[in-house]
């Protein structure tokens, strides 16, 4: 069978090591005689590997002993609640940078829970080109905390530098750029990840909290929202997406098999240095509408002189074997999804079929 270049912004490309390993293991997961889809969560074949996968993500960030790692569902979608829920007390207001879709997303959410502001916006035209300058930050040093979106995928926006908020707890949803390298997990009270990018399949949502967080977290909303219910249980309160949860496992094993991250953010910078280098050096053709200084790493995104052009691109790319490329419904355009698992001769075979693409076109 021949695999396609899969550029989807999520569910993404996984590890063809992690996927093997599952094939492998399907029918009968170690010498059980059965799969691991079918053993009890809370059976000690599944512990084993619902721990592991815990212990490979804390050892891959070097996560310190005062945080919590949870598994949990409902996606970024429900963590644009649960944070409120869980951290936001009557009385009190939390502030929100906004620099994409999903960073307003979860800020309207959190309306409906409680007092909200916007401590920065990059929002112009109704689009975003970019991150804001730290001076730009209108922080409130009394706020519950701040969230923002550490990468937009839909606007290509990312931040390189996360923002200082002082000594106000600082919370970042990473879904669509967690674990693309390795980064100081102290600087942020809350982490939230949906895994469907960088590190499995759709259905798990990653929180990584701070404890006394957790502790000092409301206890009067309902027991499946609270963070420290699911901490309680080491995430298995409920029955968890178990399979999701062993992919997981394998994409880690992946990760450290690979030279760690490291080795990921190199392979990642590579990738993104061959897209953006092309459009740069295309730019006659190809429009990168993002600040270079705010350019994703993660998802690329462009336009071509007009929309008909965009069609045949998305058509005679996917004739070549390349998909996911057609940008999000809500802007157009084309966006290239570069997470961990694209390696970096896929985006070479992508770069040469942009640049035969233009010469042919333009």
């Amino acid at each position: 069978m021949a695999r396609v270049l899969n550029f989807n912004p999520g569910p993404a490309a996984l590890p063809i090591s992690a996927l093997e390993r599952a094939q492998q293991e399907l029918l009968d997961f170690q010498g059980t005689g059965m799969s691991v889809m079918e053993h009890s969560h809370r059976g000690k074949d599944f512990e084993a590997v619902h721990n592991e996968a815990i212990a490979s993500i804390r050892e891959l960030l070097s996560i310190p002993d005062d945080y919590h790692v949870l598994f949990l569902q409902g996606g970024a979608s429900q963590q644009f609640a649960m944070v409120p829920m869980n951290l936001l007390p009557p009385g009190r207001s939390a502030d929100y940078i906004l620099t994409g879709a999903w960073g307003k997303k979860a800020y309207e959410e959190a309306k409906n829970v409680g007092t909200v502001r916007v401590a920065a916006t990059t929002e112009e035209n109704k689009t975003y080109v970019r991150v804001p300058a730290q001076g730009e930050l209108k922080l409130d040093p009394e706020a519950a905390y701040v969230h923002f979106t550490s990468n937009e995928t839909i606007h290509g926006v990312q931040f390189d530098q996360f923002p200082d908020t002082g000594k106000v707890p600082l919370v970042c949803d990473m879904s669509s750029d967690f674990m693309w390298r390795k980064f100081d997990v102290r600087r942020f009270a809350l982490i939230y990840a949906g895994a469907q990018k960088n590190i499995g399949p759709s259905g798990i949502t990653v929180v990584i909290v701070r404890k006394d967080l957790v502790e000092g977290a409301r206890k009067d909303i309902p027991k499946i929202f609270r963070y420290g219910v699911h901490a309680e249980n080491n995430s298995l309160y409920n029955t968890p997406p178990t399979f999701g949860i062993y992919m997981i496992r394998n994409v880690m094993t992946w990760i450290k098999e690979s030279g760690g991250l490291s080795q990921i953010e190199a392979w990642n910078r590579e990738k993104a240095r061959l897209v953006y280098d092309c459009l740069d050096e295309l730019s006659g053709f190809y429009r990168a509408p993002v600040q270079k200084q705010s350019r994703s790493v993660m998802n690329i995104v462009f336009r071509l002189p007009t929309e008909d052009l965009e069609a045949k691109l998305i058509a005679d790319a996917k004739k070549a074997g390349m998909v996911g490329l057609k940008g999000h419904r809500s802007v157009g355009g084309i966006r290239i999804s570069s997470y961990n698992a694209m390696s970096v001769d896929g985006i070479k075979q992508l770069v040469g079929f942009m640049k035969d693409f233009a010469k042919a076109n333009g």
